[in-house]
């Protein structure tokens, strides 16, 4: 194959049927995020470097290709990540917005690098923000909304991981205080589950790493962990936001995860379905920053198209109606307004195999090939 064909490492051409039936999948998700009062935004694919990295936390600013912009002569970042963008816009644009702001989006992303698990560098991104509030409503409906997103693109099996970020900076502060310079060596082993680990920096954490499972059992087992009362409120939100998906999809809990949660505020959860490897969506409770440096609370979350395609749980329907040549252009109109795809015949020979068709029309109907 020539190299002209190739393409750089961690990017690829999406073919039909599948970008078909990724951008289906966009606008189901965003319709459905619409009807619960999220309006789409559609931030710029590149911004000056400073501002952009200013939003970016410290390991996503990393993953920014850079460029100098002939133009103004700045330095310009491509988007890693679109939360940071609606953040800004949220922020500045729509800062007169009386709160909470309900804003969707979708796009793509570019990261400088990728690992070898990994290893794509662009990636579509689809999310909802909601700027304003990280109240345990303003979470069930955020949580909701990207359940009835994923059920609209017709993703099934769904399951969702919930976290605390926040959970040891709590404890270490109130009931089971632990040297500042070890919070972090703590939180390493509790997100490896490593046992031996916690009990050599802070044995009175090993509970923890039993408190992860099904949601209901690991929510009892961090309430009798939580003697002292400390992390009350947020077991009790917890529970609430838990409560309105019960029998709706699988939940489970793991207190202590943090890998990729780094800045999350209180809540944090990732979404999973069956027969997907990984991730298919990640959200939770965070902050905004505003000029002067005045935060706001948000809550979001992230769907990971290519994913969800890549794995087959998109749906992929490639009914096509071959339509011979000479057929009256009226017949061919009305098949589509039923919801057929059309493909004519443009030239004498042309056959429903070449044009890839599984139907063919005949007398007015349409007969499988």
């Amino acid at each position: 194959m020539s190299t002209t064909a190739l393409l750089p490492t961690g990017f690829r051409d999406r073919l039909p049927p599948f970008a078909d039936a990724a951008a289906r999948l966009e606008a189901a998700a965003l319709a459905a995020a619409y009807a619960y009062g999220y309006e789409r935004a559609d931030p710029a694919l590149a911004e000056f470097e400073a501002g952009l990295a200013g939003r970016l936390k410290a390991a996503r600013a990393q993953d920014a290709v850079r460029f100098v912009d002939p133009v103004s002569q700045a330095t310009l970042a491509i988007r890693p990540d679109m939360t940071a963008q609606i953040g800004r816009i949220a922020a500045t644009r729509m800062g007169h917005h009386p709160r909470p702001v309900r804003l969707s989006y979708a796009g793509p992303v570019l990261k400088l690098r990728a690992s070898q698990l990994a290893p794509e560098r662009e990636l579509r991104q689809i999310g909802c923000e909601l700027i304003g509030l990280d109240t345990v409503a303003a979470a069930r409906e955020v949580v909701e909304v990207a359940v009835a997103a994923l059920e609209a693109a017709g993703v099934s099996d769904i399951s969702i991981d919930f976290t605390l970020p926040d959970l040891i900076d709590v404890l270490a502060s109130g009931p089971f205080p632990i040297e500042p310079t070890q919070i972090n060596a703590l939180r390493d082993r509790l997100d490896a589950k490593d046992a031996g680990g916690v009990a050599a920096i802070a044995p009175a954490y090993l509970p923890l790493i039993e408190a992860a499972g099904p949601f209901e059992t690991a929510h009892d087992r961090l309430c009798a962990f939580d003697a002292g009362g400390a992390l009350t409120s947020r077991l009790d939100a917890l529970w609430k936001i838990a409560e309105g998906l019960q029998g709706r999809v699988a939940l489970t809990l793991d207190p202590t995860e943090r890998h990729g949660f780094e800045y999350q505020s209180w809540l944090g959860f990732s979404i999973f379905a069956g027969g997907v490897r990984g991730e298919i969506g990640r959200g939770g409770t965070y902050t905004i920053m505003h000029e002067g440096g005045a935060e706001e609370s948000a809550v979001g979350f992230s769907l990971y198209a290519d994913a969800i395609v890549a794995a087959g749980l998109a749906e992929v329907d490639r009914r096509r109606l071959f339509v011979p040549l000479g057929t009256d252009p009226a017949v061919a109109a009305a098949m589509r307004a039923a919801g057929w795809v059309t493909v004519a015949a443009l030239e004498a020979g042309d056959t429903p195999e070449a044009q890839l068709c599984t139907h063919v029309l005949a007398e007015g109907e349409a007969r499988a090939v």
